[in-house]
């Protein structure tokens, strides 16, 4: 049989071809989240219908246009970030992908939050183009916002009946209203510190509020980091007596003073060092250290611990968690200080992080820019 001539000028594309483009084409066009490819040159080339209708938009507004043009993100005050600041230039340059949360401006000036992830598709050992995934944050800000409002409430409605407790509870110590036995003074002493523990449950529920409202103010004066390292070692030094744990301190006096937030420092510090006594066994030790870089002042605090599993080490910095190894220790804790005083180390421009094994303590250090 004579094969099938194809006509001059006409490349035949196999049917199998034609099949596997249908399918990815379908594939793309159904993604739930907004998707947008680019080339090289940063020309949208192809975006998915989720895209378009999250910011507003029709095809012809966006193809083969300049993503940096079209696609608009802006800053908190309207202010359109440069083109060095955005993700799809930082996923060109570095050739690794970017997540982050952004506000998308769409046709007609309303702003949409979103997170987003673009990937640089890379050939050959240079970037070709890229895909952008991007999602709808609206309802989820909502959500939070409710909870943070709720939470707000909450606390202080509870305000009012804890001072009433924890007045009365002070003035049958202080023998007000007859002499106390020494095991009614006990129950007293008792209900005193768990006032005293809700009281500071209800102060990190109220920052945890106002850092996430983005409502935390921060007052920068000059701060002597090193006169702070002391004034904070010393307000541990009866509780490490009394677990006869070793505390010892490296602050170098050479330490320059930098402006920053003095109380959110010291909240910072005093959690660090309060989980470090709170979660090393009597007889075990914790370092504090204080050194200068060039660009940052850093704290270490190190401990001989109970230390953080390494299964478990993603999730301590998020709110309510508490690591398994430590539940059934009898260890108080809200897993949500750690959740605090890192919101609060970035939101001073600093950062917080750890190295950690079980059994074997954990180090943290929180990092401060010397110009705030």
């Amino acid at each position: 049989m004579a094969a099938k001539r194809q006509s001059p000028g006409i490349k035949h594309v196999p049917e199998e071809s034609l099949h596997d483009s249908a399918r990815l084409e379908a594939l793309f066009a159904s993604i739930g989240e907004g998707v947008i490819a680019t080339d090289e040159a940063g020309t949208i080339t192809r975006i998915n219908k989720s895209a378009l209708d999250l910011l507003g938009m029709r095809e012809h507004d966006v193809l083969h246009k300049p993503f940096l043009n079209t696609v608009i993100s802006v800053h908190d005050n309207g202010k359109p970030l440069d083109a060095f600041e955005r993700d799809i230039v930082r996923a060109f340059q570095t050739g690794k992908s970017v997540s982050a949360r952004r506000l998308y401006q769409k046709k007609g000036g309303a702003l949409l939050p979103v997170y987003l992830t673009v990937s640089p598709i890379i050939y050959r050992r240079r970037p070709i183009g890229a895909i952008e995934v991007f999602r709808d944050l609206t309802s989820e800000i909502e959500n939070d916002k409710l909870k943070s409002d709720f939470i707000s409430i909450a606390s202080h409605q509870l305000r009012t009946p804890l001072s009433a407790i924890n007045m009365y509870a002070l003035m049958l110590r202080d023998g007000l209203a007859g002499e106390l036995t020494e095991e009614q003074l006990t129950y007293i002493r008792t209900i005193l510190k768990s006032a005293e523990r809700m009281n500071t449950l209800i102060d990190t529920l109220l920052n945890i509020t106002r850092i996430e409202a983005g409502s935390i103010k921060i007052k920068v004066q000059p701060v002597r980091l090193d006169k702070l390292a002391q004034e904070m070692l010393a307000e541990f030094i009866p509780t490490a007596r009394a677990k006869r744990l070793t505390l010892t301190a490296e602050i170098p006096a050479t330490i320059p003073a930098i402006h920053t937030d003095n109380l959110l420092v010291k909240e910072v510090c005093a959690n660090l060092l309060s989980n470090a006594v709170k979660y090393t066994p009597e007889g075990g030790s914790v370092y504090l250290k204080l050194a200068e870089t060039p660009q940052e002042i850093r704290w270490t605090v190190r401990d001989t611990g109970y230390g953080i599993p390494a299964n478990e080490q993603k999730n301590i910095f998020l709110k309510f968690f508490r690591a398994e190894n430590i539940l059934d220790k009898d260890v108080s804790g809200t897993g949500l200080g750690l959740y605090l005083i890192k919101n609060i180390a970035e939101s001073l421009g600093g950062d917080l992080w750890f190295e950690s094994a079980e059994n074997a303590g954990s180090t943290f250090h929180f990092s401060l820019p010397k110009n705030l």
